[in-house]
């Protein structure tokens, strides 16, 4: 293969089986395994095959910074396609050019500081009835996660609309998510015909939101009304694809950081009382100054030790093992043809455990960020122009539960926890059941 007169070889690899290519291989064990091997054999840059697809994995950071901020036009975002489908064709995932970064700046206008930090009471009391709901209970923490994420998910897009809609949206919403790995086959019965007519459902309500607004004539701070106030306008099929969207990309993710924090803590007590002080701390400073006991956006930055326990989760767990990218036309990458239509796929998890990058990786060990890691070794949310826009609301919504949790609870797991499941993010196993209740 050539690149102009240059012939340059493909990156070294295998293909694995005929269309199935390597996927089981990556996804039946945990990846850090398949990703260690393959680097061991090929170096930091290899090919593969995997959901029938050729891809080419990276794993050095400076290479992940090419791919998706130096010369990142040349790699376009990429989902299979029964996902563009499910979410909807014109999600900001699935863009790059002038409408992505339209999408971007209208989804950053209302997930800045200034804006979530008018919600965090609202935020605040769903973190408080949440608790409260498992008081005494054996609970899945992950699903109990999922629910607490999908509400703040919704007030942030709807505002106080979503008390509304709520039930209605979470019904369809978990219609269409059984689908989100089924085989795309839209054959009445199969999971993925169900999912598509979810999908309609929660475009209806949608548009019965959008409408109802338009008739009040009111300006909102929301997500829907950052959409709504774009000059020059956005179709109500737009909005409803990347109003669905983001509820895709903010639930499953937060709700398992969660998970594994509540984990983390368990096994590790020094690092709890510490983090429980903190948040003390900032409980028994509102009350000498007899502040109301509310929280406030300033409070959240007088935790700095909880911050680095969800920095140190998020690079140990690693719930986004990687990203894909397409590439866009034939590129020379450190020598190697990257074939037109090949993925991309920058490996996270294994930035996130070189021990080049941590020193012993796989210890829980918040201390480490201390210290700013090296540029590009620590991209929990991505990197470049499609880095997670609602990083900063994600951050926020476990530091609220966090204080309420460490300073009103106790839990503890009610199984051993040395596994973990994966699809499609890695968690604990059974989804971490616990047992909570009130301290005394």
């Amino acid at each position: 293969m050539s690149l102009g007169h240059v012939k340059l070889p493909l990156p070294p690899g295998t293909m694995g089986w005929p269309y199935i290519g390597e996927t089981f291989h990556l996804y039946s064990q945990n990846p850090n395994t398949f990703f260690a091997s393959k680097v061991k054999k090929y170096g930091s840059i290899f090919k593969t095959h995997v959901l029938g697809c050729p891809c080419v994995m990276i794993s050095s950071p400076d290479a992940a910074k090419t791919v998706l901020v130096t010369r990142a036009h040349l790699f376009k975002p990429t989902f299979p396609a029964s996902k563009e489908r499910m979410l909807g064709k014109q999600a900001i995932f699935f863009h790059q050019g002038d409408y992505h970064s339209k999408l971007r700046k209208l989804v950053l206008r209302a997930f800045t500081p200034d804006s979530i930090k008018n919600i965090v009471p609202d935020i605040e009391s769903l973190a408080v009835t949440s608790l409260q709901s498992w008081d005494g209970k054996l609970i899945t923490t992950f699903q109990e996660m999922k629910t607490y994420a999908f509400n703040v998910a919704l007030l942030s897009i709807l505002g106080k609309d979503e008390v509304l809609y709520r039930e209605d949206l979470k019904r369809c919403y978990y219609d269409l998510e059984k689908g989100y790995n089924s085989m795309p086959i839209n054959l009445p019965g199969t999971l993925f015909h169900k999912a598509m007519r979810a999908r309609k459902q929660l475009s209806k309500i949608l548009a019965k939101i959008l409408s109802l607004r338009r008739e009040m004539k009111q300006s909102h701070n929301d997500l829907l009304g950052s959409f709504m106030q774009d000059s020059e306008g956005l179709t109500d099929e737009q909005i409803a694809d990347n109003i669905i969207g983001v509820i895709f990309a903010a639930r499953d993710t937060t709700a398992s950081i969660l998970t594994w924090i509540l984990k983390f803590l368990a096994e590790n007590p020094t690092v709890l009382q510490a983090v429980t002080e903190e948040q003390e701390e900032v409980m028994k400073g509102k009350e000498e100054c007899g502040e109301e006991k509310s929280l406030t956006w300033g409070d959240t930055k007088k935790m700095p030790l909880t911050k680095r326990v969800i920095q140190e989760t998020l690079r140990v767990a690693s719930i986004l093992s990687f990203t894909f990218r397409e590439a866009v036309q034939d590129v020379e990458f450190n020598g190697y043809l990257i074939p037109k239509g090949w993925k991309v796929m920058p490996l996270f998890r294994n930035i996130h455990h070189s021990p080049e990058n941590f020193p012993e990786p796989e210890k829980f060990d918040p201390s480490r960020f201390e210290v700013s890691p090296k540029p590009n070794t620590f991209m929990p949310f991505g990197n470049g122009v499609h880095s997670c826009p609602g990083n900063e609301l994600a951050k926020l919504e476990i530091m609220v539960l966090l204080h309420h949790l460490t300073t009103k609870y106790r839990w503890s797991m009610m199984a051993p926890q040395n596994g973990i499941q994966y699809g499609p993010f890695p968690l604990p196993q059974n989804g971490l059941p616990i047992k909570l209740s009130l301290k005394k």
